[in-house]
């Protein structure tokens, strides 16, 4: 299809898909249009009832069926969210769907795709082998097989957000959309550059799944070797063949992201906008953070594609976000093993003004000098300036030690 052919496909699918699916706001956010230096509109699809944008192209997906097919039911391959989409509108519609999931998926989405009266498969540990046991399951049961984003009716519905987008920021000059498979860029990018040809579409992968940005360098769909990142819902081997084709016409720039990053940004996302995301969504901020496009005094929207994100690992992102910004780092000491050293140790940590968070002592894997000990101490700080000010401090004080710290 060209362009007109994907706008008209798209519009139809807002219409079909109106009232099932939750129009999310595109409010402007003061906090973070400071920290970026441009005027910063988050799009909140990780509000929509499965925490996923993935709902759009799926109930679009499911409107088109024909009733034997609706009768004999579909099955998807999914990390999570294309799961949980097709999981909860067949549920709604009483179409019967199964999911095939790598062992890997996060639990959260596991739960919730059950929950919603799914058949859920843990098979294999990637994406890859569920796919490939999905589509033997599509043939041996003849059940429909939707595709997570290399379909025309998932690629339309995704599409509605860049509709949506133009409604609540007519005078937008860029969109910064995450990129797995390229359905939602694709969509995105369609929607968008058919009626205004001028706005940039910027995509965003992990460093560790840059799936789009190798098609676009070798100008053909590339497999690549994707390895584990907190963008787990990004973590595909390669872009959508349709994806591709059509995001070579819409797609600007596509950059990469470090996971330092991105958890960093879900970090800035929970203390700024009060909005908790996943991986996956935080690489829209970490593109503009990490400076690795310039877009100053632009009108810029953030797609915040998902809030599907478990809370021990929402934890860990928290801690490894504070300590790449300098809010938390690690003193690996060594001090007399004496009475009162270790007193004196966390006494100047605490005349810096540090937090103590942590303490480890210990004399059994200590210094070679068995009248010294080792400790490693936890400490909070306010910046890497602060964790300077404490080295000096434990430094000026005969204080042997080294402060481990993300560089990047």
């Amino acid at each position: 299809m060209n362009l007109t052919e994907w706008s008209v496909a798209i519009q139809a699918a807002a219409a079909r898909i109106k009232g099932a699916i939750y129009r999310s706001p595109c409010p402007y956010s003061l906090s973070l249009s400071r920290l970026c230096g441009a005027q910063i509109f988050c799009k909140f699809e990780h509000l929509q009832m499965t925490g996923s944008f993935k709902e759009r192209g799926a109930r679009n997906r499911l409107e088109l069926l024909t009733a034997e097919e609706r009768r004999r039911g579909v099955i998807a391959a999914s990390a999570g969210n294309h799961a949980l989409g097709l999981a909860y509108h067949g549920q709604l519609l009483g179409i019967p769907v199964t999911v095939v999931m790598p062992t890997s998926a996060p639990l959260v989405k596991i739960t919730n795709c059950r929950g919603f009266a799914a058949e859920t498969i843990l098979i294999g540990d990637s994406l890859d082998q569920a796919r490939v046991r999905a589509r033997e399951l599509a043939a041996e049961r003849g059940l429909v097989y939707v595709h997570g984003f290399d379909d025309p009716a998932i690629i339309a519905g995704q599409g509605t957000i860049g509709l949506e987008i133009l409604e609540d920021v007519p005078d937008v000059d860029a969109v910064i959309v995450p990129v797995g498979g390229g359905g939602l860029i694709a969509g995105i990018g369609a929607a968008i550059k058919a009626v205004k040809p001028g706005v940039k579409i910027i995509g965003v992968e992990s460093e560790r799944a840059p799936t789009l940005r190798e098609s676009l360098k070798n100008s053909a769909v590339t497999s690549i070797a994707s390895r584990p990142t907190l963008a787990d819902g990004l973590a595909v081997s390669q872009v959508g063949e349709m994806c591709f084709a059509l995001a070579r016409e819409v797609v600007d720039d596509v950059v990469l992201v470090s996971e330092s990053e991105i958890a960093s940004s879900v970090l800035r996302l929970l203390e700024l906008e009060k909005t908790v995301v996943e991986g996956s969504a935080a690489v829209t901020l970490a593109a503009l953070t990490s400076q690795r496009v310039d877009l100053t005094g632009k009108r810029v929207v953030l797609v915040l594609s998902g809030g599907n994100i478990d809370v021990t690992v929402l934890a860990r992102i928290i801690e490894r976000g504070l300590a790449r910004d300098g809010r938390l780092c690690r003193v690996v000491a060594e001090i007399s093993d004496r009475p009162g050293s270790l007193a004196q140790l966390l006494t100047l940590i605490a005349t810096t003004g540090a937090s103590i968070k942590d303490v480890t002592h210990d004399r059994n894997f200590g210094p070679a000098d068995v009248a010294m000990t080792g400790v490693m101490v936890v400490v909070e700080t306010r910046d890497r300036a602060h964790i300077a000010e404490v080295h000096r401090a434990l430094t000026t004080g005969g204080i042997t030690c080294r402060i481990e710290a993300p560089t990047e």
